[in-house]
């Protein structure tokens, strides 16, 4: 396969974004501008073509091991750090367009597209809050350093520590369970009880607490259980 460098300039990725817009490129241009090389005999659209087709897109990707990347020939340690770097920078602009937009969040529905395309790949289990004004709008987005619900007073004071800094009004409490199955099990369900609790203490609201999983997600307020 020969080059990119040889191809005529117009359908070089990079030529073509600077001339076009990076809007009429595909997946694959876009990835194999940041790969700046492909794999000998082949292109960096063809290795982007790969990676792609071997991960089934950008979301899965994000949250895959070191170990997958280094399976493929023609990546070495710089080209995976330039491809998570970028993903991980996609994450972030949603989230703080979230919090820009100064939304009024409605409904479960509302609140997890906020966080679910993020969510739903990770492979270890992760709790985020949305901290709210008093018109439910976003002020800030935050991860428990803790982790989990299986660490229940770590997360609850961490939680509710970071809420009163923000001068938050209610809070959307968020996991993910990396089976996929987001139905709740005993211990979601006793450290949303107790998290409710706390925050009535602080007369800091707990709106709702959603688990995340792979193309669904369960809502407690939805279910009349907070």
């Amino acid at each position: 396969m020969p080059d990119i460098k040889s191809w005529p300039k117009d359908d070089r990725p990079r030529e073509k974004l600077f001339k076009s817009g990076e809007h009429s490129l595909t997946n694959a241009e876009l990835l194999a501008i940041l790969l700046h090389s492909g794999a000998r005999g082949r292109s960096a659209v063809d290795l982007a073509r790969e990676i792609l087709i071997k991960f089934g897109g950008f979301g899965k990707m994000s949250h895959t091991d070191i170990k997958q990347w280094l399976g493929l020939k023609g990546m070495g340690p710089a080209k995976i750090a330039q491809i998570r770097s970028a993903l991980e920078i996609g994450r972030r602009f949603r989230e703080e367009k979230t919090k820009d937009s100064r939304s009024k969040i409605n409904s479960s529905k509302e609140a997890a597209a906020i966080l679910a395309p993020r969510m739903r790949h990770l492979r270890k289990e992760v709790f985020k809050v949305l901290l709210l004004d008093s018109q439910n709008r976003v002020i800030e987005i935050i991860e428990a350093q803790e982790g989990t619900v299986d660490r229940v007073c770590p997360v609850i004071r961490e939680v509710f520590t970071k809420a009163l800094q923000y001068f938050a009004v209610s809070i959307i409490c968020f996991h993910n369970h990396p089976c996929g199955d987001p139905k709740p099990s005993r211990e979601d369900k006793e450290f949303t009880t107790r998290l409710v609790e706390a925050g009535k203490a602080l007369q800091i609201n707990t709106l709702d607490h959603i688990i995340i999983g792979k193309g669904e997600y369960f809502s407690f307020a939805d279910e009349d259980l907070i």
